[in-house]
Formats: C-alpha cells, structure tokens, sequence
C-alpha cells in the first residue's frame, strides 16, 4: 500500500494500460488524477475509480499539443499540489512503412510519446524534489529495446524514453525520488487498432500480436509492483520478450531472426 492517501496522476487512463493502472492504484486507496484526451471513457474510468478510493479526479487534454499539456501541467500541481507518483502512460502507436511517413506523422507520435512525458515530468519535479520523494514513471515498449517494421517513429520516441529516464534516475536517486522505465511487450489493448497510419488515420485492426497477449489487468499488477519495488526497468509480457534478451547476448541471431516476424 506504497501510494494510499498520495497523490498519483496517470495519464493514457480511459483505455487499456492506463485505465487498468489507475484501478491498481485506487485500490490502494491513492488520491488520483487521471488523463487522456478521451473526456467521456475518462469520466467511465473515474466513475468506477471512485468505488475504490475516495479521490479521483479527471484532467482531460490533448498530448499532442505542447502548449496545453504545458499549461495543463502547471494547473495540475498548482490546483491539486505536488504529486507523489506521476505515470506517464499516455500514447499512440504507428503502423507505416518509414519511407512512405511525412514527417508531421514522425513529429506527432515523437510530440504525444516522448515530448508529453518531458512536459508532465519537469512540472512535476520540482514539488518532488521539495519533498525529497515521489516517483516517476513512464511506459516505454518492447519497441523502445529494438526496432521493428512499420513502427519507425514510435520506435524512436519508445527508445528516446530509455535515454531520458535512464538519465533522471541517475540523477534523483540521490534526492531521494524513484524512476522506473516500463517495457510492456504484447498487451491486449487497443493500441493496434489507434495506430497512425501515414495518412494520420487509425490503423484500425487489431494486430493478432494483441489480441493474444497478456490481458491490461496483468501487465498493470506487474508494472505497479515495479514501481513500489523502484526497479529502473520492467519488461512486461509473454514469450515476445525472449527477442530482448537474445539481441543483448546473440546480436546476430537476432538480426536474423526479427526479419521472419510478421509486423502485425
């Protein structure tokens, strides 16, 4: 019960990974902030959320736009005060061949997947470091460890979170506030289905790799255990993980073996 009566802001909470986080931390009787640019799955989440703890409140905003979540982010602290857990979770994937992606396509899913959790993060900093506690987290993927087909840029931003939180960990320790990088691989949510194609509209399929993974409850039991336990990085999956593994210790029996997986 690490984050009963705290503070704890989860952002990508009206679906899937973040929804499940944020019934997680209820549960432990935390005082939550949800998010997502989804006001009326928002307000479904809080709903339920508030049978469990007995606060919840829900900021709707788009992660897209820097300038709101730049804004968003100060209302936030200076409305509610300094937050003792932030979850960056908030995302979107692709599914686009790099070479046919104009570049605003790269440029939103870097905006909404890595330059959001920057944002959210800064504004938060301060009142932990005040404090001298608090914890950070963000969701990275098993994308964020190696590439993988039609997935160019939000590779990039996954692996751009390795580098930046790695970094802060090292950097706050000291001042006694915890970081941890999460690294879910095959998850049975909907974010196939979001994706961005290069015409910047929804994939909408569900990837077989989804719909046969672990179930969103799951990977935000292990992920919340994570964090409590301040691990600096969890990888979250099933069998798909075994590739993470086999780059870092045979990186040529990875290179050959990532060319035979489907994409989807």
């Amino acid at each position: 019960m690490v984050f009963k009566d705290k503070l704890c802001w989860v952002t990508g909470a009206s679906s899937g990974i973040g929804e499940a986080l944020a019934y997680e931390l209820a549960k432990q009787g935390a005082r939550l902030i949800i998010s997502s640019n989804n006001e009326a799955e928002l307000e479904r989440v809080k709903t339920n959320c508030i049978k469990l703890t007995s606060f919840c409140e829900a900021v709707a905003f788009d992660l897209s736009d820097p300038n709101v979540v730049q804004t968003t982010a100060i209302e936030t602290v200076n409305r509610f005060g300094n937050i003792y857990l932030l979850i960056n979770n908030g995302g979107i994937s692709q599914r686009s061949l790099a070479h046919e992606t104009p570049l605003e396509i790269d440029r939103r899913v870097m905006e909404i997947d890595f330059f959001s959790y920057v944002i959210l993060t800064k504004a938060v900093m301060p009142g932990m470091i005040a404090q001298k506690a608090g914890y950070i987290a963000a969701t990275s993927s098993i994308s964020g460890k190696f590439g993988f087909p039609y997935r160019s840029a939000y590779a990039a931003a996954k692996h751009a979170i390795q580098g930046y939180y790695e970094t802060l960990r090292l950097e706050l320790e000291p001042l006694g506030i915890s970081v941890t990088i999460a690294y879910p691989g095959r998850v049975n949510t909907n974010i196939s289905i979001n994706a961005i194609t290069n015409d910047g509209k929804s994939h909408g399929v569900m990837d077989p790799g989804q719909a046969n993974g672990i179930s969103a409850e799951e990977c935000a039991r292990q992920y919340i255990k994570a964090i409590e336990a301040k691990k600096p990085e969890k990888l979250i999956g099933g069998k798909e993980l075994l590739m993470v593994h086999i780059k870092r210790l045979f990186p040529r029996i990875f290179y050959k073996v990532i060319k035979k997986i489907k994409p989807n």
